[in-house]
């Protein structure tokens, strides 16, 4: 699977059936992240109720406060719980920021 984003930017896609996959991509500036399958937009709100990182959304491409409330609302959509979210999130927060920069 590939797609062409309003950036130019193309992501191409590999994964096992039943994997939840999260694909980001830019529009006007603002990081969309939508999950799959299924196509529900990832929003910060839910996020935002447990660490305030950036009240204005999602970011990329720094080690700052809108990766990490990414890392952060990744961790809690994928796990479900907020314990769960906290024994991970500084290590996954270290990564989406490393890899994103």
């Amino acid at each position: 699977m590939s797609r062409t984003f309003d950036d130019g930017a193309i992501a191409q896609t590999s994964y096992d059936e039943g994997e939840i996959r999260y694909v980001g991509s830019r529009e006007h500036g603002d990081v969309l992240v939508t999950t799959h399958p299924g196509g529900d937009r990832l929003t910060p709100e839910r996020s935002l109720e447990i660490v305030g990182h950036s009240p204005s959304g999602f970011a990329v491409g720094y080690r700052g406060s809108g990766p990490a409330q990414l890392a952060l609302a990744v961790l809690l959509d994928y796990t479900e719980g907020v314990i769960e979210v906290f024994t991970h999130y500084s290590r996954v927060s270290n990564c989406y920021r490393a890899l994103l920069a």
